[in-house]
């Protein structure tokens, strides 16, 4: 084990604001402690997420922070304790603790899994945190079988180019939404069956005519605000609501004796976190998500790179919908 950790850089935000607040700064990580690895980052991913830390939304303990949810990198070394992982280990990680800006950041060993060699820095840290929501998605807030039938949000975006081809694979029929036509061709070529163009016609209604009146088994949702009551109204009865985000900001309160006047719907906010907090599940996640990428069922796309250093820029990028697919910021 090596007695300096070294100075480097990351991210740092010291109030909550707009992309603005993102500085590049000196970083000390410091040595791991028991149960600690530290993890020199080759490439480091953009989330949703991250962009709820530094506005507060989602508020960190205390500030300064570094943000960042998800990185692929290598073990440089290992503190008292640890048996997950070794130095010289190429690992991955999705999920808390916050504080992937970085390029070199300290971690528990738990929360790491080992890498595949025939899956680079960058295709990791582009797919761990979107991947491993898919498979949650998939497998834990409704079981997803041959026949399904599903909406899809964002079909186009980071979760919906995982989702949409791993529920294909699963045998579902899968319905996208997105904004354009541009996007519904990506949508398209990631699996849709069908796509509604969301500004241009009412999705609910679409879904009917597509579902011969029945509505859909699930909806994915990650839009939030703008979608959701029309989310529940694609649904059949006893249908299930996956909310699993709000890019387009906070679902307003509502009475949940309107799930049952909908047709006794089931809805779910779940959470990354809770879906892999035990070891045993984080591993078998990574594991179903790495073999489907591996297959070549899933195509991870990485369609923008920033350097870390430029995290506003892709900030920046992010809010304004002006991605597809995934962006990763390169150490």
């Amino acid at each position: 084990m090596s007695t300096a950790s070294g100075t480097s850089k990351a991210i740092f935000f010291h109030e909550t604001g707009g992309p603005e607040v993102l500085r590049w700064e000196n970083h000390t990580p410091g040595m791991p402690g028991p149960g600690e690895a530290l993890v020199r980052h080759g490439a480091v991913g953009l989330n949703f997420i991250d962009v709820y830390h530094r506005t507060g939304l989602y508020p960190l303990p205390a500030l300064p922070a570094i943000p960042g949810m998800e990185g692929a990198g290598t073990v440089e070394t290992v503190g008292d304790g640890v048996t997950e992982v070794k130095p010289g280990d190429r690992v991955a990680y999705a999920g808390n603790p916050v504080g992937a800006y970085a390029e070199r950041r300290l971690i528990p060993a738990h929360r790491l899994v080992a890498l595949p060699d025939d899956i680079d820095f960058v295709t990791a840290a582009g797919m761990m945190l979107r991947g491993m929501t898919a498979r949650y998605l998939l497998y834990g807030c409704y079981p997803v079988t041959e026949g399904t039938t599903m909406l899809v949000h964002a079909a186009a975006g980071g979760v919906g180019s995982l989702v949409v081809p791993w529920a294909r694979h699963l045998g579902a029929m899968v319905i996208g939404t997105a904004g354009d036509e541009a996007k519904a061709e990506r949508a398209r070529a990631n699996g849709c069956q069908h796509v509604i163009l969301y500004r241009q016609e009412d999705v609910a209604t679409g879904v009917r005519e597509l579902t011969d009146g029945r509505g859909v088994d699930v909806v994915y949702d990650s839009v939030g605000q703008a979608t959701f009551m029309a989310s529940l109204d694609c649904l059949r009865p006893m249908g299930t609501m996956v909310s699993f985000g709000q890019s387009s900001g906070s679902v307003e309160p509502f009475n949940p004796a309107l799930l049952a006047a909908k047709g006794s719907l089931f809805l779910t906010r779940p959470s990354l976190m809770h879906y892999t907090a035990k070891r045993d599940d984080l591993l078998d996640h990574a594991r179903d998500l790495f073999d489907v990428v591996r297959a070549g069922i899933v195509q991870v796309q990485v369609n923008q790179t920033f350097p870390l250093a430029q995290a506003a820029d892709a900030h920046r990028a992010l809010e304004s919908r002006r991605t597809t697919g995934s962006t990763v910021l390169l150490v």
